[in-house]
């Protein structure tokens, strides 16, 4: 069989071209419409070079799960295995063990949600979760609002269901509501169908900051008003630093309000168990898509998860998690202000994230492979971005290296950031870039958060 290029195409007779195969995939002409959807992320691609051992990956989300003593899951694991053997290795209900998605409530109460048990649904990660409430909602050409920046894995999920993400913007004090009533009446006028607002109000990935107790009920009143459906991701809710996050969003409207929860951040996610909750009639029908795509979750990861829940100090652990990300979080605000003070940054309360603005003159993504060669990898602001802005900008994990390995990675960071700067100048010839900070002054919210 002859395979054709990738430029090949063919046309029907009234004129459509048609996908043909090509030299690398032979059976492209056969991929559903929704494939072209699928693209490798920016995150995802950098994992092959942060896992080497010399380079400091400031790149990725993985959780310290070193910070999580190991005898805690093996006696669970045990435990399980000895007692409900059979159970843990048998299918369960499409809806998740009855006896986890119980302990879920508790864990959720420590946000204000006050829950049902029939209106939990568990997953395979609150990843899978998401994808599902995309495959009931997400019609070709319908809208998905949220923010600017937002979760690279979300977008990815809206866009293999043939959606359009529309950013709305943000600040220090997470999503504004103004832009959300102009970008909602923006988009109505163009006659376009809005969904649902896909939010994480708490130390947001990418952008680190949280969503303000003010401006929660006024959000929710905003898309009530509209008719339009949030989509709460909160797995970084109970990692806070300082201050506990404020309610959650569900907590103020739980029939117009989808949340999803997971236990990657708060345990290990390796599990793979997360959950959402949501509205009677849309827990039904998220049941239904589990049961079509996995006929039920892992029964041994609940039951491992709800033994762990019950004989574990839980809410210790997840305090030790909290030291553990403080201290590494510190160390990389410190070595920002020591290595890149001419450069901004927010200074998030929780979770794993700090989200860097550059002078706009610098490219994140063009620059990273130079990085790389200094041994140092970063996420490019353009990953977090449905429209290709972010350009200027970079997302940095401190959740994984220690506080050394921070302060190393950002020096070489600093080598790179300022030799970009060094060699625009020779080019230009103006002399020294003016940068809009000064060592020594705080730095202000990033100018594309705003």
């Amino acid at each position: 069989m002859e395979l054709l290029s990738r430029t090949d195409s063919a046309v029907t007779s009234d004129g459509v071209p048609q996908r043909t195969g090509n030299n690398l995939d032979p059976w492209y002409a056969n991929y559903a419409e929704r494939a072209a959807g699928f693209a490798a992320s920016e995150v995802r691609a950098l994992f092959a070079v942060a896992s080497r051992p010399e380079v400091v990956s400031l790149a990725g989300g993985m959780p310290f799960v070193s910070a999580l003593p190991q005898d805690l899951i093996t006696s669970s694991m045990d435990k399980v295995m000895r007692e409900q053997g059979p159970v843990a290795l048998q299918y369960g209900g499409g809806a998740g063990v009855p006896v986890l998605r119980e302990q879920i409530l508790e864990v959720m109460a420590i946000e204000g949600i006050d829950g049902t048990v029939d209106n939990v649904v568990t997953s395979t990660g609150s990843q899978q979760a998401l994808d599902f409430v995309a495959k009931l909602f997400l019609d070709p050409g319908d809208v998905v609002l949220a923010e600017a920046p937002s979760y690279v894995g979300a977008m990815g999920v809206f866009r293999s269901y043939q959606a359009s993400v529309v950013h709305v913007a943000m600040d220090e004090n997470g999503l504004i509501p103004e832009a959300l009533r102009q970008t909602i009446a923006h988009l109505r006028g163009q006659g376009r169908r809005i969904k649902f607002l896909y939010t994480i109000p708490n130390f947001h990935n990418p952008a680190g900051v949280t969503l303000s107790a003010e401006r929660r009920p006024e959000i929710l009143e905003i898309c009530r008003a509209n008719e339009i459906l949030v989509l709460e991701d909160n797995p970084y809710g109970l990692l806070h630093f300082d201050e506990p996050a404020p309610n959650a969003l569900r907590s103020l409207d739980p029939e117009g309000v989808i949340y999803l929860g997971s236990f990657s951040k708060t345990l290990a996610p390796g599990f793979r168990v997360g959950w959402a909750l949501a509205p009677h009639a849309i827990r039904e029908k998220l049941i239904l898509a589990a049961e079509s795509a996995v006929l039920s979750p892992s029964s041994f990861s609940q039951l491992v998860v709800s033994e762990y829940l019950a004989t574990a100090d839980w809410r210790g652990q997840i305090d030790t998690f909290r030291g553990v990300y403080r201290e590494r979080k510190d160390a990389m605000i410190e070595a920002l202000g020591e290595y890149l003070p001419q450069l901004s940054w927010t200074n998030p309360n929780g979770g794993f994230y700090v989200w860097v603005t550059m002078p706009d003159v610098l490219d994140s993504k063009q620059m990273l492979p130079r990085a790389v060669k200094e041994l140092v990898a970063y996420t490019p602001g353009t990953a977090f971005f449905a429209d290709g802005r972010g350009r200027h900008a970079m997302r940095l994990s401190f959740c994984y290296p220690t506080p050394e390995a921070i302060r190393l990675g950002v020096r070489r960071l600093a080598t790179v950031v300022n030799g970009e700067l060094d060699l625009l100048d020779t080019f230009a010839g103006t002399g020294t870039l003016q940068l809009p900070l000064t060592p020594g002054v705080e730095p202000a919210p990033p100018s594309d958060l705003k």
